[in-house]
């Protein structure tokens, strides 16, 4: 029986000629993640461990992001702890202000993850690099102190759900929109442990951005990991962002999936996620009035140069509604400062919007736009659960950048088509 992309990457780094779904195994890393929250307890354990020190200070990454610049006490010491192991183990990729960005935007950006990767981060989103052709998947902090400690991690193979994705989407339609239905279809759990492999000859039709943004909710559906092909936009994006060696691999025709879902591009419209799960999706035909109070335009799903891009032509010459707070968090310095060379930021400014350093902050319910009891916010971010943003009493409505700024120009949830 043939492999998926997947198992073939997994067999690859445990040194394996082949492996089947719910095979346990142990298997080499190419790069340990850790932010600001889950690496404190990381190291905290690794210290239980005794150990000599990490396995290689290259191939760990340490990404100040979530309460950065500190918000409070608490944070600064967290970062304290972080910056001071760094230091220690003299990490090569250690990010705080001034250089950091949201983690899973920035790694990629420096080259830090490549074709054919196996990589684990302290942070559930880490499954964003499967974009890139590499297994990348969240682990628990203990998880972490062990991979940073030996560069070995445990894995149980996962099976695989083939996303077959054909055409091309219609203006104003994203990356976003393409995650969110699929979403809707097979639930929050409908990949459990799985790994949602996209194919088809849509891919082409998506940008990285795009691919990013999908991969990054995988894990919203329940996935281990979200996984696409290497092609020649992949080639061209590694290319202009390291020069490290990759390595291409593609699934067997043989391979075996658990399912298969078809999504063809060119029928998607703009899709919202209501309260309280990212599978409750609607399309603007069954949306009525639905007032908000603010909007959030950025995270490690939303946060890209593209993202920016799409919300400031729909912003551009326009003020955003009175009473709808508008935030716009770039999700790196480089792509802050591309967005003030190209005049996006101008843009927002004038619509009465503010923009912010880079911090993952309110999608968390950190900082920096925290929802007070009954009311509702338009987020790029990735998740509404219960109290996730804020108060237990408020809603977060996911949504594309394209939605989330049309929104807040009308106060309400609006399709940019009509914009």
């Amino acid at each position: 029986m043939g492999m998926t992309m997947t198992q073939k990457i997994l067999a690859a780094h445990a040194k394996l000629p082949e492996v089947t779904a719910g095979q346990l195994l142990e298997a080499e890393l190419d790069l340990v993640l850790g932010n600001d929250i889950t690496s404190p307890v990381a190291i905290h354990e690794m210290d239980k461990m005794k150990t000599n020190g990490v396995f290689h200070k290259d191939k760990i990454a340490l990404v100040m992001d979530h309460f950065v610049p500190n918000k409070d006490i608490k944070s600064a010491e967290h970062c304290k702890c972080v910056r001071e192991f760094a230091a220690k183990h003299e990490i090569t990729n250690y990010f705080d202000v001034g250089e950091m960005g949201i983690e899973h935007a920035l790694l990629p950006e420096k080259g830090l993850v490549v074709a054919g990767d196996v990589v684990i981060g302290a942070d559930s989103h880490t499954c964003t690099y499967g974009a890139l052709g590499a297994f990348s998947t969240g682990v628990g902090s203990t998880d972490m102190a062990a991979g940073m400690a030996t560069g070995k991690a445990w894995f149980k193979v996962p099976s695989a759900i083939k996303v077959t994705l054909t055409g091309k989407p219609n203006q104003w339609i994203s990356g976003k929109d393409v995650i969110l239905h699929l979403i809707g279809e097979i639930g929050v759990d409908g990949a459990l442990y799985q790994s949602l492999e996209f194919s088809g000859d849509g891919v082409a039709n998506l940008s990285m951005d795009d691919r990013f943004t999908i991969a990054n909710m995988a894990i919203e559906a329940g996935a281990k990991n979200g996984i696409f092909p290497v092609d020649d936009k992949t080639k061209k994006y590694l290319k202009e962002h390291g020069s490290r060696p990759y390595t291409v691999y593609e699934a067997d025709a043989d391979a075996e999936y658990v399912s298969e879902v078809k999504i063809d591009l060119s029928t998607l419209r703009s899709t919202v996620s209501f309260p309280h799960l990212p599978e409750n999706t609607h399309t603007f035909d069954s949306i009525n009035d639905i007032k908000i109070d603010q909007v959030v335009i950025g995270s490690c799903t939303n946060g890209r140069i593209e993202d920016l891009r799409t919300a400031a032509e729909i912003l551009k010459g326009k003020k955003v509604k009175k009473g709808v707070r508008t935030i716009i968090i770039p999700a790196t310095q480089a792509v802050y400062l591309q967005a003030m060379e190209e005049g996006l930021l101008k843009s927002f400014v004038e619509a009465g919007a503010v923009v912010s350093t880079p911090t993952c902050g309110p999608c968390l319910g950190g900082y920096m736009g925290i929802l007070a009891e009954g009311e509702r916010c338009v987020s790029t971010t990735n998740r509404n659960f219960v109290g996730r943003m804020g108060h237990v009493d408020s809603e977060i409505y996911l949504a594309s950048p394209a939605v989330a700024a049309a929104s807040a120009l009308t106060g309400k949830l609006t399709d940019p088509a009509t914009i």
